[in-house]
This record gives C-alpha cells, sequence and structure tokens, in this order.
C-alpha cells in the first residue's frame, strides 16, 4: 500500500474537499498512481496546476508515487519566478486563443470584444472541445472540472466568477492579458476579422441617421454586419478601459459595435 502527504496550495484548495483545505493531509493511492493521478482524484484539473515537488523536487505529471512522499501542489504563479524549477508542461502557449464550453457564451463575447480569437458554441459537445483544443493549440473555458482532466487538454482555466464581466476580471488578473488587448478587431457574433469599410458602400446597410451622423464603419465578412462608434461602443470601450486598468494596477449588438 502507498500512502503519500499532499498539500495544494491557494486557489489549488478551491476545488478539494472542504476538510483538506490548506492543510497536509495523508492519502491512500492507487497502486502505481501517478502525480497526476493522485491529484485529479482528489479533485484538482490537471490545467490549474504550474509546479509539482515531491520530497522538495519538481517533478512532471507522469512521476510515480511512493509510499511516504510528500507532494506540494502549485498553481500558476503570478509574482514568483519558478523559472529554475520544472513546470509540469513545456511552454506557455505562443498565442493566446481560446474555446469556451456552452455555459461562457458571454465571456466569449467579451473575449472578442478585447481581441483574443475565441471559439464559441453552446451545442458544442465536450469531444469536440477537447479535439479543438488539441489541434488550434486554444485554452479550454470551462466551469467544468471533469474536462480539464481530460489527459490531451494542456491548457485550461476553470473560470470561477459567475458573471461575464466579473469572469472577464478574472481571466485579465488570471493570465495577464492586459499586454496582449487588441479591442475592435473581432466580431462579436463570428469571431471573424473585422474591415474597414468605405462609408459610401454603407449607406443602403444602416440607418439614414447612423450613416448622416458616422463617418468610420467596419464590417464583417461572415455575417455581413456593419459596425460604428455608437453608444454601446462607449460603453464598450469604458468596460476595456476598466478591465486593463484594474490589470495594471494588479450583446454584440450592431448599434453600437466599433472600429478597431
Amino acid at each position: 500500500m502507498v500512502t503519500a502527504t499532499f498539500r495544494f496550495y491557494e486557489e489549488l484548495n478551491d476545488f478539494l474537499a472542504r476538510p483538506l483545505r490548506r492543510r497536509a493531509f495523508s492519502c491512500v493511492c492507487a497502486r502505481d498512481a501517478t502525480a497526476k493521478h493522485m491529484i485529479e482524484a482528489l479533485g484538482v484539473p490537471h490545467t490549474e496546476v504550474e509546479l509539482i515537488l515531491v520530497n522538495g523536487e519538481s517533478v512532471g505529471f507522469e512521476h510515480p508515487l511512493a509510499d511516504g512522499d510528500r507532494v506540494a501542489v502549485y498553481p500558476k504563479f503570478e509574482a514568483l519566478d519558478i523559472r529554475p524549477l520544472l513546470r509540469v508542461r513545456a511552454s506557455p502557449l505562443r498565442e493566446l486563443r481560446f474555446i469556451a464550453d456552452a455555459h461562457l457564451g458571454g465571456l466569449a463575447q467579451l473575449l472578442r470584444l478585447v481581441g483574443f480569437d475565441t471559439l464559441y458554441d453552446n451545442h458544442f459537445a465536450d469531444d469536440a472541445i477537447e479535439s479543438l483544443a488539441l489541434t488550434e493549440h486554444r485554452i479550454v473555458l470551462t466551469r467544468d472540472r471533469e474536462l480539464l482532466k481530460r489527459r490531451s487538454i494542456t491548457h485550461g482555466c476553470y473560470v470561477r466568477a459567475l458573471k461575464p464581466r466579473a469572469q472577464l476580471h478574472e481571466l485579465f488578473d488570471r493570465l495577464d492579458l492586459a499586454a496582449s488587448v487588441r479591442p475592435f478587431r473581432l466580431c462579436l457574433a463570428c469571431n471573424a476579422p473585422l474591415r474597414h469599410i468605405a462609408r459610401a458602400e454603407v449607406r443602403s446597410r444602416v440607418p439614414a441617421g447612423v450613416f448622416e451622423r458616422q463617418t468610420r464603419f467596419v464590417t464583417c465578412d461572415v455575417c455581413e454586419r456593419v459596425f460604428w462608434e455608437g453608444s454601446h461602443w462607449q460603453r464598450m470601450r469604458a468596460l476595456i478601459d476598466e478591465v486593463r486598468d484594474n490589470n495594471a494596477d494588479g450583446n454584440g449588438n450592431h448599434n453600437g459595435s466599433a472600429t478597431p
């Protein structure tokens, strides 16, 4: 029989049963259990883990556990430089691209608003999300911890907040997104790039009053919507400034969409 002592740190405790949180505890392990197997058996998705120490030495997910091992499990670090240690995944993704599950449609729109390529379809099955994440190198966003335990999903975030605006703030804080913001470049509905369109070309495609007041327009070549800097654009601009400024400190409706 193999018994190991585990200690999880910071927000990883959210996934544990309440009596196990923020303390060391002993656990009987399955025969030939690896670090990944036991971490997920205790409820923590492997995508939330950045560093594992066994008896003070950094190890990977496939490290086999032995009787008496002391296992410390850490989340993604923000302030502590752990480059000299062994992270459990080789490297971060070069380009931040996301895929959101069926419960995160509002968050997907807000991520597109600030310029992040985000796939979303409320009919996506878990198998489809897993396949797209693997083939297109996307970060999985979900409130389903079992989805994040799938072996081929290497990058993912369990989203704790319930409301889209709070979810956006959470991701900006956790993934340090502020420096990568490129707002108003993607269609909120289609996730396709927006392009500038000549004012003369939109006369028949927008209300007469809008055509008279506005001089700059963009369009989506997929859904063929036309966007301009209306009142909705001003509200979106305020949201972008809010999340970007907060991070620095630590409905895709055509009536108000924007110029990139």
